[in-house]
């Protein structure tokens, strides 16, 4: 093969990539793969699964970054309709585990709907206000209010309080992106203040045990404030450094739960101390302020609000997943972009990687 094939056959695979995107994506799984494999060094398969769903995870961001976002736009109406459809059924035909009915069985494997809605959400109300952009009025935004408020329900009530917070602002990006004017955000405001007190009725008791111990875990040390207690350990007895990598003695003893998922954080934090937290954080805003750069350069409506979306909602889950690891929100569920050990979200996060360099790359192609 020729200099010239193969030099043409490397910028066709780049050239829909984003180097800094690319370099702060790779930056965090790298790290979190060491740190999946120090919490779970005793298993060393979930080390291998992980490496697995990271190359998946790759190949589907380099696949969506070749799409223009003229063509991804018209997935969102059909993803959107097959997700609420999907989440209609699980409350027909859905697997329960541990009290919640989040999963369809189609034989070989599970699937979890509701994945499928943080990506649908955002690409239907794009292409929503999109269409409407000429004429864009109040009514409009409340159009997008019920489009949203559909999934969001249907996914709280599963309970999965995590996915539908995500879920819901991820679409509410979208709304604000699109222009909804700060008296109708204020009002909001006033209206979810004044409906706490009924919204409190309608939480599950085991929600309503995380919040109140959020307050005082050590009203319930063994039980609902667990999590917390020993997070908070772990993260404080890391100190300036750290206890150094595979050193972490809450990790290892086995004190933290969920210490491979939702609370690697925590593992992070006792492991690379105060220093790497601040490395780590460092890696979060690098990644938002690009995605906000994008979207501020996007061409169209579609792909400013869309690219802002996205961006927001790794805002999202990194505030989450570290302010419930640090005991300052109730736990609800939300992993750590790029460093909690799973398939799916894994996946669809690399997903909205591969929309942030398709909006940036095809404009770039359109100027030339």
């Amino acid at each position: 093969m020729s200099e010239d094939v193969l030099h043409r056959l490397w910028r066709r695979l780049v050239e829909h990539l984003d180097g800094p995107l690319l370099l702060i994506t790779g930056a965090l799984m790298l790290v979190g793969l060491t740190t999946v494999y120090s919490a779970t060094y005793d298993a060393s398969n979930r080390l291998i699964a992980q490496s697995l769903n990271m190359a998946v995870g790759l190949a589907a961001m380099w696949i969506v970054a070749q799409i223009p976002p003229q063509k991804l736009m018209r997935f969102g109406v059909p993803l959107y309709v097959i997700g609420v459809i999907l989440l209609i059924l699980v409350f027909v035909f859905g697997v329960k585990v541990n009290g919640a009915r989040r999963w369809l069985s189609i034989g070989f494997t599970r699937v979890q709907p509701s994945e499928l809605l943080k990506i649908a959400v955002p690409l239907m109300l794009a292409w929503y206000f999109h269409k409407h952009e000429a004429v864009l009025k109040f009514r409009h935004f409340v159009g997008a209010g019920v489009l949203l408020l559909v999934p969001f329900v249907l996914i709280a009530k599963q309970p999965d309080l995590g996915t539908a917070i995500l879920v819901g602002a991820a679409g509410f990006y979208v709304i604000f992106f699109a222009g909804l004017p700060w008296q109708v955000i204020a009002g909001l405001g006033v209206a979810a203040a004044s409906a706490a007190p009924f919204a409190w009725t309608m939480l599950r008791d085991y929600q309503r045990k995380r919040i109140l111990t959020l307050i005082d875990p050590t009203s319930d040390p063994l039980g609902a404030g667990y999590h917390i207690i020993q997070s908070t350990i772990a993260m404080g007895s890391g100190g300036t450094f750290g206890k150094g990598w595979l050193e972490g003695t809450q990790t290892h003893l086995e004190f933290i739960p969920e210490r491979h998922t939702d609370f690697i954080f925590a593992v992070f934090s006792e492991e690379r101390g105060l220093l790497g937290n601040a490395f780590l954080v460092l890696l979060y805003l690098l990644l938002i302020a690009r995605g906000l750069v994008i979207a501020a350069n996007a061409s169209t409506l579609f792909a400013r609000v869309m690219a802002g979306s996205i961006t927001l909602s790794f805002f999202t889950y990194a505030f989450v997943n570290m302010g419930m690891v640090s005991g300052i929100l109730p736990v609800v569920g939300v992993p750590l972009p790029f460093m909690s050990y799973g398939g799916t979200a894994l996946v669809t996060l690399s997903i909205g990687i591969g929309i942030l360099m398709s909006i940036r790359t095809h404009r770039m192609l359109v100027r030339k």
